[in-house]
């Protein structure tokens, strides 16, 4: 069963002779507990899609049904809820607060969500600790190595269970040691955890960690592959050549 679906979803930037269409009539179902990564080359629609999909920005013209519910057809308190409760999101940059410990940034969504602070933290530490932090609840950002920055970002998304988690190329700001890391606890939330994961990346090692890459060229998909899921180097090389191809 999808638990996310578009239905010819198009975004389309200004009007008249200036419009831009990121976005062409996209048609895409990603299954529960799947791991998908979106491809293509720079101004293909790959952000513009995983804003749409998160109901960060409206569509111009579509569809997206996130577990039976169409978002264009929520009011912004709607949406709003729909975010906190349905959707984890990891960035590039980790964004992080400064001043907050790891405990205190992983539970942050759920005391926005009026959760008992106790409650909070106790489900917060519980995701550190699933993702190799137990030790370090009580460090601040500076404290931690970037990938250990990360793994905070991924527990804050988490801290909700929610059943989407979108990464806007959450290895993008570390090294190649780390990002591995990073991708195979992406794999793992989508395999064990059972969430399903959507992930927008440049990198073709880290998207042969998904069970399908998805390959958009001028708002379009124009390619899928299936692969192992298991970051092989033949699945990468596979992805890096059809990526070079567009």
């Amino acid at each position: 069963m999808s638990l996310i679906q578009t239905e010819n979803l198009t975004k389309i930037y200004g009007a008249g002779e200036t419009a831009i269409t990121a976005l062409d009539h996209l048609n895409l179902a990603v299954e529960t507990g799947e791991f998908i990564a979106v491809m293509g080359p720079s101004g293909c629609g790959k952000s513009t899609l995983l804003h749409l999909l998160g109901g960060l920005d409206r569509m111009t013209e579509g569809r997206v049904v996130l577990d039976g519910k169409d978002i264009a057809a929520l009011d912004d308190a709607a949406l709003t809820e729909l975010r906190r409760r349905k959707i984890g999101f990891v960035f590039q940059f980790f964004n992080l607060i400064p001043v907050l410990t790891a405990l205190e940034n992983a539970a942050l969504p759920l005391i926005l969500d009026g959760v008992k602070p106790a409650a909070a933290h106790a489900k917060a530490t519980e995701w550190l600790s699933n993702l190799g932090l137990g030790d370090r609840t009580n460090s601040r950002p500076d404290q931690l190595s970037g990938g250990q920055q990360q793994r905070v970002a991924i527990a804050r998304a988490l801290v909700a269970d929610p059943a989407l988690v979108l990464a806007d190329e959450p290895t993008g700001n570390l090294d190649s040691r780390a990002g591995d890391e990073i991708a195979g606890l992406l794999r793992q939330i989508a395999s064990t955890w059972h969430r399903t994961v959507l992930m927008v990346t440049h990198d073709p090692r880290i998207a042969a960690y998904a069970d399908r890459i998805v390959f958009l060229k001028d708002g379009r998909i124009v390619d899928e592959s299936r692969l192992s899921g298991a970051g092989a180097t033949e699945d990468a090389q596979n992805v890096r050549t059809k990526v070079e191809a567009l």
